[in-house]
């Protein structure tokens, strides 16, 4: 029995899933701070060395998954339009 091969599409359908193992702890991070986690993030882009690499990465997931959000709502409100 063989198996064919997954396509790019197939193995990248859950991975938001598989970068938020741990939810909330940027948030809990830029609470700690007493900030919020839009400012925690642009800290993080205007000083990378002062932050480890994880906390790096989720700025950059963050950055990510709210641009994929603003994209969707945009999306939508295009389609509500017509």
């Amino acid at each position: 029995m063989t198996q064919k091969k997954k396509t790019t599409k197939e193995k990248d359908k859950k991975w938001i899933q598989k970068a938020t193992k741990r939810k909330g702890t940027f948030t809990a991070k830029a609470k700690k701070k007493g900030i919020t986690t839009a400012q925690l993030q642009a800290n993080v882009e205007k000083n990378p060395d002062k932050y480890d690499e994880k906390t790096q990465k989720q700025a950059k997931l963050r950055e990510t998954l709210v641009r994929i959000n603003k994209d969707k709502k945009s999306k939508n409100a295009s389609k509500e339009k017509k």
